[in-house]
């Protein structure tokens, strides 16, 4: 009788801590044990959504709970933003953050939230190197060819790009300013506005992503002169970088990751984490990733966000050199 006093008392006293407990300490235990929202901020099928959509997949099987793809496009991805900032900080709802982001944090005079004091870091997930292309046929050979005929005819050099303030836009703002070229930058709507400005001889060469533009890289209307990242990228191993064709210290990839709401438990970045690292390498996340033009890579949520912050740095100097309005 005694014995069972005690356990009656002992169950009682744990009862009342657990009752005690903030909510957001009672859900971790067991974490995640329902579906976690994943808000993409990009419309469904770009190239963004589809890699969160492999890598949520992947969480799913391995955190066996569902990751479930929330599109909030707008806005340059300040309406995601927003939805993600004001989210309980439980785990529950995370946010694809990344480049685009940062050029955001640079290119808005003000905005509904602070990427790096409202939210977390979890992991870095995917990288986008940026094409420099050109018409097939182009008397352009190479990024020394565009370098020198810039400079043979200052401003005379049509360089195309999409939206102001776009990774692609800015890749090319950077890349005048690093060669000391003078050359007319021209955004354009869509992608494909772009490409046709390129294959007619209108845009002398364009910065694009892979994904965008790989059925006219295949069919050989146009080609690819360099891309922009630190390597050779995987899906085009023959094309060298920037700086292999001797543009010291020009580096551009757009990359994304996950963020939760900052004030998440530790615990809860930690499992995201190891899952991340886990799933990310695998065969078949990297050979998904590889034929949309990205490579899936695995962070410490430090090393995201000191990322974050020098994209920050980065961008916001190449916005203010091009004179590239703020948004309000």
């Amino acid at each position: 009788m005694r014995l069972n006093r005690k356990i009656a008392v002992i169950s009682g006293l744990l009862a009342a801590v657990m009752f005690t407990l903030p909510t957001g300490a009672q859900s971790q235990a067991g974490y995640p044990t329902r579906p976690v929202t994943l808000i993409v901020p990009y419309g469904a099928g770009g190239v963004a959504d589809v890699g969160m959509r492999i890598l949520g997949d992947k969480l799913s099987d391995r955190l066996k709970q569902q990751f479930v793809i929330e599109n909030r496009p707008g806005a340059g991805g300040v309406v995601a933003a927003q939805a993600g900032a004001s989210a309980a900080p439980d785990g529950y709802t995370l946010l694809m953050t990344g480049n685009n982001t940062a050029i955001a944090a640079a290119l808005f005079k003000s905005l509904p939230y602070d990427i790096l004091k409202d939210f977390d870091s979890v992991s870095t997930a995917a990288f986008f190197d940026v094409l420099i292309v050109t018409r097939a046929g182009s008397p352009l050979k190479s990024v020394q060819d565009v370098v020198a005929a810039a400079k043979a005819n200052p401003g005379k050099l049509n360089i195309g790009t999409i939206n102001p303030g776009s990774t692609q836009n800015l890749a090319a703002e950077l890349f005048t300013g690093t060669t000391d070229i003078k050359a007319a930058i021209v955004p354009f709507r869509t992608s494909p506005d772009m490409a046709g400005a390129v294959m007619r001889g209108d845009a002398d060469v364009a910065f694009e992503f892979y994904a965008a533009i790989s059925g006219l890289l295949a069919d050989k209307k146009i080609v690819a002169l360099a891309s922009t990242g630190p390597k050779r990228t995987a899906y085009l191993p023959d094309v060298p970088t920037v700086m292999e064709s001797g543009v010291k210290d020009y580096n551009v990839a757009s990359w994304n990751g996950l963020s939760v709401p900052a004030g998440t438990p530790k615990t809860v970045v930690a499992t995201l984490n190891a899952a991340m690292k886990d799933v990310i390498p695998t065969a078949d996340v990297q050979s998904k990733s590889a034929q949309m033009g990205m490579e899936m890579r695995w962070s410490t949520p430090d090393e995201m966000t000191a990322r974050m912050k020098a994209d920050i740095a980065k961008w916001g100097a190449v916005i203010e050199k091009a004179g590239i309005p703020k948004h309000d």
